[in-house]
């Protein structure tokens, strides 16, 4: 059985309206209800104004990209004096010194 619920946010006191489904649930001997919103309602006219859609999840996945193969390698093992007599040539420090 579907039907049409109206509940007021009290915090920003809009009116939402929505679909709510009931159904029975075996396992706790309960009914229950689903509600999917539909939108809100206009304060003047008392129409049911449609929200913006939610964007629906990707049926595909992505591929995700293969292995790329490493081209060049290269590794070098400098120490901090190495790194500071570099930086001191190319500011100019060292020719002061």
């Amino acid at each position: 059985m579907a039907a049409i619920v109206y509940q007021k946010n009290k915090k920003t006191g809009v009116t939402y309206a929505y679909e709510s489904i009931s159904f029975w649930d075996k396992d706790k001997q309960h009914s229950r209800a689903k509600r999917k919103c539909i939108g809100r309602v206009d304060p003047e006219t008392q129409k049911i104004v449609p929200t913006r859609k939610r964007k629906a999840a990707e049926v595909v996945a992505k591929a995700k990209p293969g292995p790329v193969p490493i081209t060049r390698q290269a590794r070098s093992f400098y120490g901090a004096t190495y790194l500071f007599d570099q930086l001191g040539e190319e500011v100019g420090v060292t020719e002061d010194l």
